[in-house]
């Protein structure tokens, strides 16, 4: 991995040479004047939060579904430290991109926020720094976990999804850029988050957890996939190869929209055994109208809005779903 250029005055200069493009323009721009928290708070990408919340909270209630069959308690430190896991691991990778994206370049045309490392805002390793202390606190909180359930292959299951936060832009060989993004996403940030929130409670994993797991997943491919439709060309010009890159804007918006309403036939799906679980379809006044601007939008900004919009829609299902199953 080789270190980024010095700043130089704009980020589009060339210097006659050929090539990528993307690359060519990838020297980040002086940042004029010091980084403030707020700076700090927007590399966090908060927006991405409701993606680490709401599988800890629909796998907690299937957990609690599973717990009182076996007449075990709710173990609300467990609940606590799950979800202290799930999101230093997002903050964690968020920071993680915005170092690897940054020394690579892929950033040097965002059409989106400025990224740390990418505008020159931060050195690049102090950013490095913040990511590795964020996965840090993912690891001392899943090792308590494993401490208290006394289920210490858990231990294999954290070190895999550190790894799998590091290389999505990290390494010589990120899966970012190969279109499995969304693949990984739905593994880890649904499959594996919810299953995981489910199992320290119980010790088992039900039914519940991994449909909802499913569900969540699927909400959290939508979110990557809006991101990556956003920067389709920036990313096709940097050789970043996402799975928008890769299928083109058409089939993109049409993924976008099954990742975004499938979960809700796993809703249909339980309301017949938790009739509560018919009032998470009210996200769907989220979804659908993240689905109607991904469909027929045409600049950044309203790919934005429909980011935001289907973080909103996980956090509903999620949460919504969760306290279903426990109640």
């Amino acid at each position: 991995m080789t270190p980024p250029a010095k700043p130089v005055a704009s980020p589009r200069r060339t210097n006659g040479r050929s090539g990528n493009p993307a690359r060519a323009a990838a020297t980040p721009v002086a940042h004029q004047g010091p980084v403030t928290w707020r700076d700090w708070v927007a590399g966090a990408r908060l927006r991405t939060l409701p993606l680490a919340m709401s599988p800890v909270a629909l796998g907690t209630g299937a957990g609690v579904v599973a717990a009182d069959f076996l007449d075990e308690p709710f173990h609300p430190w467990r609940f606590v430290l799950a979800l202290v896991v799930a999101l230093a691991l997002q903050i964690g990778v968020n920071y993680a991109n915005d170092y690897s994206d940054g020394i690579r370049g892929t950033d040097a045309h965002r059409v989106g926020p400025a990224r740390l490392t990418g505008s020159g805002l931060v050195p690049p390793k102090r950013v490095l720094a913040v990511a590795l202390t964020f996965f840090a606190i993912a690891a001392v909180a899943g090792l308590a976990l494993v401490v208290i359930t006394q289920q210490w292959w858990l231990l294999a299951v954290g070190a895999l999804a550190i790894v799998a936060a590091w290389f999505y832009t990290g390494g010589k060989r990120p899966y970012g850029y190969y279109g499995l993004g969304e693949l990984f996403v739905f593994v880890f940030f649904g499959i594996v988050a919810t299953a995981g929130s489910a199992y320290v409670q119980a010790l088992t994993v039900n039914l519940e957890a991994w449909t909802g797991g499913a569900g969540v997943g699927l909400l959290a491919c939508a979110v990557l996939m809006a991101n990556n439709l956003r920067d389709i060309d920036q990313d096709r010009a940097a050789g970043k190869r996402t799975l928008s890159v890769l299928v083109g804007a058409l089939w993109s918006r049409i993924l976008f929209a099954v990742f975004m309403l499938l979960p809700f036939a796993v809703v249909v799906f339980w309301a017949f055994l938790y009739p509560p679980a018919w009032l998470v379809l009210f996200a769907l006044l989220a979804a659908v109208p993240a689905c109607i601007i991904v469909g027929w939008s045409r600049t950044p900004r309203e790919l934005i809005t429909a980011l935001q919009l289907a973080s909103l829609t996980s956090l509903a299902y999620g949460v919504g779903l969760g306290l279903v199953f426990a109640f």
